[in-house]
């Protein structure tokens, strides 16, 4: 699909969107130098975004310095500005030992990796090809000839190979003091059916001993009653797994509502996608655009207090921008610690 080339500032022509929450690379940019690092009063709040690699974060003039050109110098630098990150390229390709190590050498001591669960692990399809080798060769003769594949296509051992590919790939992060959690993150058909509850108690039991924060996308968790909210947050207490607060589009059969709510004395986790509505739920939107949404600081500043409220619950609190269109998300990032540091 053709896209509309950016203008200096970052913005597409003709398009219609609130320039409040869509000024271009170069005033985010300008907000972001007003918000320099900081170290926060409360040291168990960590702030980050969901992606450093993205191609509108790394293209030139937008983060990272003109001298910063690879993938070392760019994880090295994020690195320099903030605790947290979120590995999003899991969910596509399983990992590797080798990466994980690179991602562990690459970064101070106590900084953190959140890393998002593949595809297969929390219901949904994989590209058959991008599969390691070794699992590919194993795959029954029909399932290697399809694009894509689920999990429950599998046979069990080769799923059970999947999570132990992928578990043993974050070695090094564990090692190293750095795995923050594993991100469950389910899809929109994932409602709550016994099957589904099923499946993602199955995903706990097989992360015991890693933080497996759930991130739900169908409004059915929720609904219009209040009983139907009571009862969701009251399994989540009761399993003690950390559901994450979500700020996102509302009105759509993937919204959730922005809770503020503590499920684990352990982790607290909140992601911020931005609001842009119109795209959230279009087909054939690129994924970077429905992502495209700068926070003002009315919004952020309405997270402050709830946020320093869950670290007196949870003994930590990862707070993740996942608005990574350009600068977007660093500069909410710089915006939010800067705010916390205030309080």
């Amino acid at each position: 699909m053709a896209t509309t080339p950016l203008d200096p500032d970052g913005v597409r022509a003709g398009d219609d969107l609130d320039r409040a929450h869509d000024p271009g690379l170069a005033a985010a940019g300008a907000r972001a130098a007003g918000a320099p690092p900081v170290d926060l009063p409360v040291p168990r709040v960590l702030v980050g975004t969901a992606s450093w690699t993205d191609p509108t974060i790394v293209a030139e003039g937008v983060f990272y310095p003109p001298e910063v050109t690879t993938p070392e110098g760019r994880l090295r630098f994020y690195a320099s500005r903030f605790p947290l990150v979120e590995v999003d390229s899991t969910y596509y390709a399983l990992p590797t030992r080798r990466m994980a190590a690179l991602w562990a050498e690459r970064t101070p001591p106590g900084f953190v990796f959140d890393v998002k669960a593949h595809a297969l692990m929390t219901g949904q399809p994989s590209e058959v090809a991008r599969l390691p080798k070794p699992l590919r060769e194993q795959l029954p003769a029909a399932l290697g000839r399809r694009a894509r594949i689920y999990g429950h296509d599998l046979p069990a051992e080769l799923y059970d190979l999947v999570w132990a590919t992928f578990l043993d790939a974050l070695e090094p992060l564990r090692a190293d003091g750095k795995l923050g959690a594993v991100l469950m993150q389910y899809p929109r058909w994932f409602t709550p059916t016994t099957g589904n509850v099923e499946l993602l108690l199955d995903g706990q039991r097989r992360l015991a001993g890693t933080a497996a924060p759930v991130e739900l996308r169908n409004r059915r968790w929720f609904g219009e009653a209040r009983q139907k909210t009571a009862r969701t947050l009251s399994f989540f207490e009761r399993e003690r797994i950390p559901l994450v607060m979500v700020d996102g589009p509302q009105g759509l059969e993937s919204s959730v509502p922005p809770l503020a709510a503590v499920t684990s004395p352990d982790l607290a986790v909140l992601r911020l996608h931005g609001r842009r509505r119109a795209t959230w739920e279009a087909p054939g939107v690129p994924t970077v655009e429905r992502y495209r949404y700068l926070y003002d600081e009315t919004e952020l500043a309405d997270w402050v207090p709830r946020v320093a409220e869950a670290a007196g619950s949870a003994q930590r609190v990862h707070v993740l921008f996942n608005n990574c269109y350009g600068n977007y998300g660093t500069t909410n990032a710089a915006e939010f610690s800067k705010l916390l540091s205030e309080q």
